[in-house]
């Protein structure tokens, strides 16, 4: 059985955190699997099958420069005499932790970095930045690069040419059947009205990506013209404080918190929104097409190849194109295609045959 580690931040709730649990859980059985975390912490700990094991690798903060530095250079050497070209395979899973980059380099020649996000937009199509970030990945010691929509792929591709055979996409895998029984759990800290239309947002509160501002503005827009309606935002983060206080006065707009299981309050809901400015390929799409559920998503990744016209729209990364689009939504609502979750599976789990080789 080949051996193969997976490094990342933690097990908090979060999109890459989603997709590393349904993934190693897809994997575990035909694979000796460890897994390294900065942070052996968060919701998804208990969700990690029994048969991989968990290490912790936490660099040292000292505010003291020197004491850090020596710290962390025992840390790496030990890790190294311990780990050094162990397994099969290692991966870099949380592609922003300079750790878990650390530690899947050293652990295997077989190394490959995964990458979730589209980080030009993540630096302000800063091209210096955006270059940097990935130097200091060190991506040119990955023997691949994966990349979770063909968006980012091309994205690279535009900075570091040269790696263009190391470079594949390989999208997320679901846990299509844990999200449908998951949903059929009752919801008793919200009223959904019958006959009112809600429209749902699932993730985290980083206004920098998320652009929840967006949604809020439509949502006053649209009330001003005398649209009935509910929007319930579902998750948290460093911005909920300022987001809520933007909030204020706006009666149908209810701020939830994070949930352990959001997928009721995506199934009682009418519509999910999208107001990002950028994202790598979102698990939330995924998880609405498998419940049904009309999306109204701004043009990022491959949002119009996956979902415009077949399971919501796609609309300007603006106000105006959330104002727009709930505007449709309301006046004449989306039908959608019935999403096969299995057939999807299936072809990822081939890719990852290929990857795993």
């Amino acid at each position: 059985m080949k051996k193969i580690l997976f490094s990342a931040y933690s097990l908090e709730v979060g999109g890459i955190e989603t997709a590393l649990v349904t993934l190693l859980k897809n994997i575990n059985n035909k694979y000796e699997i460890t897994l390294v975390l900065e942070k052996n912490e968060g919701i998804f700990t208990k969700d990690i099958p029994e048969n991989i094991k968990i290490i912790t690798y936490k660099p040292n903060n000292n505010k003291n420069k020197l004491v850090r530095k020596m710290n962390n250079f025992i840390k790496q050497q030990m890790f190294k005499i311990k780990y050094k070209n162990k397994f099969d395979y290692s991966v870099c899973y949380a592609t922003y932790s300079f750790p878990a980059s650390f530690c899947a380099r050293v652990a295997s020649q077989n190394n490959i970095l995964w990458v979730h996000n589209d980080y030009m937009n993540f630096y302000e199509n800063n091209i210096m930045k955006y270059k940097e970030f990935f130097n200091k990945l060190k991506v040119n010691e990955y023997k691949k690069i994966i990349f979770v929509s063909e968006n980012d792929r091309k994205i690279f591709l535009g900075q570091f040419k040269d790696l263009s055979e190391k470079c594949k996409v390989c999208n997320n895998l679901v846990d299509y059947q844990k999200i449908i029984n998951l949903s059929k759990e009752e919801v008793s800290d919200y009223d959904f009205k019958e006959n009112t239309i809600t429209f749902i947002n699932l993730g985290r509160h980083d206004e920098k990506q998320k652009k929840l501002n967006r949604i809020i503005e439509a949502t006053k827009r649209l009330n001003n013209e005398g649209y009935i309606f509910k929007v319930i935002f579902v998750g948290n983060g460093q911005d909920t404080e300022d987001i809520m206080k933007k909030a204020e006065g706006v009666n149908n707009i209810e701020f939830l918190g994070s949930k352990k299981n959001p997928y009721p309050y995506l199934k009682n809901s009418d519509c999910l929104i999208l107001s990002s400015d950028f994202e790598g390929y979102p698990v939330v799409f995924l998880e609405s097409m498998i419940l049904e559920k009309p999306i109204i998503a701004t043009d990022v990744s491959d949002s119009k190849e996956a979902i415009d016209k077949k399971y919501g729209i796609v609309v300007p990364k603006t106000i105006e194109g959330i104002y727009n689009g709930m505007k449709d939504f309301l006046d004449h609502g989306f039908s959608v295609q019935k999403f096969d979750p299995k057939v999807y599976n299936d072809k990822i789990l081939n890719n990852l045959e290929e990857i795993f080789k």
